[in-house]
């Protein structure tokens, strides 16, 4: 199977050497041709796109002749947001049209829920409240409302893994709010196993949450964090009203038969 992998960035460039050693034929793209290397150190096949929100490729019939692309690019921190992120995916989508892609899987976020103190859920229609999750929004029904090809979307939790130490984020701060709130965090490592099968599965026309089993508060796991690696610690709040939600993954789990690696966020802060 071809696969094109739309963003090799933090996430994108150890998912497209995962597949590559599942036997799989990746391309990969980046925007700067100086990252290429480090795609063909891996077996990726490289290639330099941007979306500005135009398509800008050097070599777009090659790039998009896949059985599966995967979609992994975060929207641009921007006035513009709602507008230019679904501008970049309508573009995309006449890509997907015009090369005959049959399949994509758009790595989304559960930002595209808003706090309302409960579980979440794929089915709900709730509606985002910051900026990023509402373009997030938008671009994944521009997506899935396409007859042409089969989309799944994908809501990670808040990412976790080599190079993002969650106990900076915090460290040493005053009065921070939401100290009782629950944490929704996923692992790099589970975040591609996950998204490898969906491939190997062929579990098109989804959406699917992706969030640790366990939900730790904030006050506790951003205190160990920080003392993990030698940081002072914040200091949360008392006694102040959390808000909250709790990302519910028991779909993912059932229907791809998932069992999540790092099912407890304190777990990931050894990893």
């Amino acid at each position: 199977m071809n696969i094109s992998l739309l963003g090799c960035g933090w996430l994108g460039l150890p998912l497209g050497a995962f597949l590559v050693e599942k036997g799989y034929e990746v391309r990969g793209s980046v925007t700067n041709p100086k990252k290429f290397e480090s795609l063909e150190r891996v077996g990726i096949a490289p290639f330099k796109i941007s979306l500005s929100p135009q398509l800008e490729a050097d070599d777009p019939s090659d790039f998009f002749k896949c059985e599966v692309l995967i979609v992994n690019f975060p929207p641009k921190r921007r006035d513009d947001i709602e507008e230019f992120h679904p501008e970049q995916i309508r573009n995309l989508i006449k890509a997907v049209m015009e090369y005959g892609i049959q399949k994509v899987l758009f790595v989304s976020s559960t930002s595209v829920y808003p706090d309302v103190n409960r579980e979440v859920f794929e089915d709900e229609d709730l509606e985002p409240v910051k900026g990023s999750g509402k373009a997030l929004k938008i671009a994944e029904d521009l997506l899935r409302q396409e007859a042409g090809f089969k989309t799944t979307v994908l809501r990670f939790a808040g990412l976790v893994g080599p190079e993002r130490l969650p106990g900076r984020f915090f460290a040493g701060k005053k009065d921070v709010p939401n100290g009782d709130a629950p944490v929704n965090l996923i692992h790099r490592e589970d975040c591609i196993e996950v998204i490898y099968q969906i491939v190997k599965q062929g579990a098109w026309g989804e959406v699917f949450n992706a969030c640790s089993d366990v939900h730790p508060t904030r006050r506790e796991f951003y205190t160990k964090a920080s003392l993990n690696i030698g940081l002072e610690p914040p200091q949360f709040i008392s006694n102040a009203q959390s808000t909250f939600k709790i990302i519910n993954s028991e779909k993912l789990k059932r229907q791809l038969d998932f069992e999540f690696k790092f099912a407890d966020p304190m777990e990931m802060l050894n990893a």
